[in-house]
């Protein structure tokens, strides 16, 4: 049974997918259709991404992408661990701006649902980082958009300084959620 818990934004989740190991290794089945339905989410997953961040403060994000190709995400660490952070970026929603952040670690095994509406980041806490995940649109540049991870009218507390961090050239060129194009809502 997969064990998920609401983060405090609407849609925001951590879910902990059962693991069973003995003098083998593991196994675990890390994704399954009917856990989100049994949560009460229906996504329908078409891309899975993978990504690898060999420098412990890696900062990827804050990215999402517009309708009609708005993302959701599942996001799972399958080497290191990282700072996850989504950011509600629905504008006219009562939570308009604000963030969670989870640490989401291979050793913890956990993973967490990012709802389209958000822009969504992180931050890797140890060299040699793998993370991969899911998503319910394919890419799409023409819609790909981002937002700055040090915006102070989010003010996102990373776990590390931000002096420290590696970005990439299209993350430092981000424009503050002020001056970005993101969704409009009615919640």
């Amino acid at each position: 049974m997969l064990d998920a818990r609401p983060l405090g934004l609407d849609g925001v989740m951590e879910f902990c997918p059962p693991k069973f190991g003995d003098s083998r290794g593991f196994f675990s089945e890390t994704f399954r259709r009917d856990w989100l339905h049994n949560a009460g989410l229906e996504r329908d997953f078409v891309q899975d991404n993978h990504s690898f961040s060999a420098t412990r403060g890696t900062l990827r994000g804050l990215h999402y992408q517009l309708p009609p190709k708005a993302q959701d995400k599942l996001v799972r660490v399958v080497h290191g661990a990282i700072f996850d952070v989504a950011v509600d970026i629905r504008r006219g929603s009562a939570t308009f701006g604000r963030w969670v952040g989870l640490t989401v670690s291979a050793q913890k095994w956990n993973q967490i649902l990012v709802p389209a509406g958000y822009a969504h980041g992180f931050v890797t806490l140890e060299p040699d980082t793998e993370v991969i995940y899911k998503v319910t649109e394919t890419y799409s540049s023409v819609h790909d958009r981002s937002i700055r991870f040090d915006d102070p009218a989010i003010g996102i507390l990373w776990p590390i300084h931000t002096v420290e961090v590696v970005l990439s050239e299209k993350d430092r060129k981000a424009p503050l959620l002020r001056d970005a194009e993101i969704f409009e809502s009615n919640s």
